[in-house]
Formats: structure tokens, sequence, C-alpha cells
């Protein structure tokens, strides 16, 4: 596209918010990053794999992003809030970045249901 075309979608995707700053993000991918993206998933499970395709963003790379080891929603939270909040616009931020986070807040708390709900499973199976 022509450098004009991508600063119309640009501007668009800041005047509707979130949603439009998701599909711009997803809309830069390139085909080789997308490729890269795809082979981290496969080593993921598939649940986990399944999330990081719909969610755009995998479960290391949301973990690097909040700086997070390890799945503690606390310690998730903590970094989120923070990140979130020095990357607002108003304050000089960056609204691309800002909107990374969220995606990997997003990840990582869908992450936290796949595992919680594998946990609920196994505590049936150990029940029968």
């Amino acid at each position: 596209l022509a450098s004009e075309h991508l600063e119309v979608l640009r501007l668009w995707c800041l005047r509707v918010g979130v949603a439009g700053a998701a599909w711009w993000t997803q809309a830069m991918v390139s085909p080789a990053s997308q490729a890269a993206a795809d082979a981290r998933g496969r080593a993921e499970r598939p649940q986990s794999a399944a999330a990081s395709r719909i969610i755009g963003i995998s479960l290391q790379e949301a973990q690097q992003i909040l700086n997070v080891s390890n799945l503690n929603p606390e310690e998730i939270q903590k970094n989120y809030d923070h990140l979130f909040k020095v990357n607002d616009k108003s304050v000089g931020g960056s609204f691309y970045l800002q909107s990374k986070v969220v995606r990997a807040k997003e990840r990582l708390d869908e992450e936290l249901r796949i595992q919680a709900k594998g946990d609920k499973e196994k505590g049936r199976k150990a029940e029968t």
C-alpha cells in the first residue's frame, strides 16, 4: 500500500480504538513473523496453540512483553497495570505499545483459564 493509504488506515484504527489497534497490529504482521509464530504455536499444547493463533500472540511473547517468567496472576496484573499506565498516550506513551500490552495480558489470562480448566478436569478424573 502507498504511504498515504497506510496513514489513512492508521488514523482509522486510532479512531475506532482498541479493536482498530488489534486489526492494525494483525494487518501489519509480515508473513515471515506469522510463520515464526505458527512454528512457536506448534510447540505448545493444542489448546494453548489455538489461543496463540486466535489472540495473535504466543505465550512466550506475552510473557516477554509483561516481563513475567511464570504464570502468577498477581505479578501479571501488577506488570500489566504499570506498562498500560506508562504507555498511555496522554503521558507521551505509545498506543501501539499499549495495545501490545493489552494483547499480552489477554493471552496470559487465556493461558491461566486453560490451565485452570485442565486442573479441574484432572481433579474429576482423579475422583472416578
